[in-house]
């Protein structure tokens, strides 16, 4: 690749390296590069990575609903910078057949400060928020859990699902979901699942809860709505991943289930903004993602416990997402270059290459050239 390009990944080459690599071993890497990176082994490890909060504009589209556009970026040292823009739409499925999140992510040079690849991140993003809720499941998780409850059944809800099958011996998922439809289908969208996914309605929650080992909420919530499951009886040793908090007054869990459990955040001053942690006094909050993947042993004793992963997305994970795509497009050659950028020759002058030469311009007068 020429200095002047950047590495682009188009929908085309992204479907060339999920068939050519297989959809198990992008996630088995995901959440082994995860494991490795946050927790810290090696030189590539988190705490080489800045990752300030993501920020961004939040608006009430013409239908009432919540609408969000966000940046999210990871600087790893002096050598890059990555930064993924997602926007988040609830409705999308069914007011234009779109996926509710869509997102791109950027990767840049720090030396110069160019762009050097260019990806889609929708996919990214749903492998890598279920990679991370494997990772940490698997810490926090008994080793014996086989029945999995989710709610909300979207798009999420395939991922967290093939991540955490991937960690424990999953043969059992309670499933629920506003949208019954969205939770009739979600066996179809399973096909890497070959146990019962069991249909519960509304009344049927504490079910799930009295039943689960782990459970994923993954929901479309709006802010001020939450809880979406009630402060029922649990098994000893319940996990919970809560993925669907990502905004001020957006919760997912009960209060009071947070306050007997121990709360790890992915990303702690942001979960304590729009995540589970936002109910919750410093003091109340738990370990944090790094903590758990730097020391697992040190955290085993808690899978007797009640845990809750506080899984609001770090821009870390997108990072790590991305060096697994990458290195995948580049062994494969699918990718294109693009000369994206405009580099003048004389970098002291931005006309450079996109103007007359001088004999041309002085033929023709800046008026004449302007009317025209």
């Amino acid at each position: 690749m020429r200095k002047c390009d950047t590495l682009l990944l188009r929908a085309c080459d992204l479907e060339v390296v999920t068939q050519a690599v297989g959809i198990h071993r992008l996630m088995l890497e995901c959440i082994d590069r995860i494991r490795q990176v946050i927790g810290g082994e090696g030189e590539s490890g988190a705490s080489l990575v800045e990752t300030p909060p993501r920020a961004g504009f939040s608006y009430t589209r013409e239908n009432g609903e919540l609408g969000l556009l966000e940046w999210m970026p990871a600087r790893k040292s002096a050598e890059r910078a990555t930064v993924k823009v997602v926007g988040y739409h609830p409705s999308n499925p069914d007011s234009c057949a779109l996926p509710s999140i869509l997102s791109t992510i950027s990767r840049y040079e720090l030396e110069t400060g160019r762009l050097v690849a260019l990806a889609d991140a929708t996919f990214l993003t749903a492998l890598r928020t279920g990679a991370a809720s494997a990772a940490m499941t698997d810490v926090l998780a008994r080793s014996d859990a086989v029945v999995l409850g989710i709610v909300g059944c979207g798009a999420q809800a395939v991922t967290q699902i093939h991540g955490i099958s991937h960690v424990r011996d999953v043969r059992k998922i309670l499933a629920y979901d506003t949208d019954s439809t969205a939770a009739e289908s979600l066996q179809e969208r399973l096909p890497f699942f070959s146990g019962v996914v069991t249909v519960l309605t509304l009344a049927e929650l504490p079910l799930l809860m009295a039943e689960s080992n782990i459970i994923c909420t993954c929901t479309s919530q709006q802010p001020g709505a939450g809880p979406v499951i009630p402060d029922a009886e649990i098994r000893p040793g319940l996990h919970i991943n809560a993925v669907g908090s990502d905004f001020p007054d957006k919760v997912e869990l009960p209060l009071g289930l947070l306050r007997r459990g121990v709360v790890c955040p992915d990303f702690r001053e942001q979960a304590m903004a729009e995540g589970e942690c936002q109910m919750l006094e410093p003091g109340e909050i738990g370990p944090t993602m790094r903590d758990v993947l730097s020391a697992p042993a040190s955290f085993a004793y808690l899978r007797e416990a009640l845990t809750v992963f506080d899984s609001t997305g770090w821009a870390l994970e997108d990072d790590i997402a991305m060096d697994v795509l990458i290195g995948h497009a580049l062994c494969l050659g699918a990718y294109i270059e693009v000369a994206l950028e405009h580099l003048p020759k004389d970098p002291k002058n931005p006309y450079s290459g996109l103007w007359m030469d001088r004999k041309q311009s002085s033929d023709v007068s800046l008026e004449n050239a302007v009317l025209k």
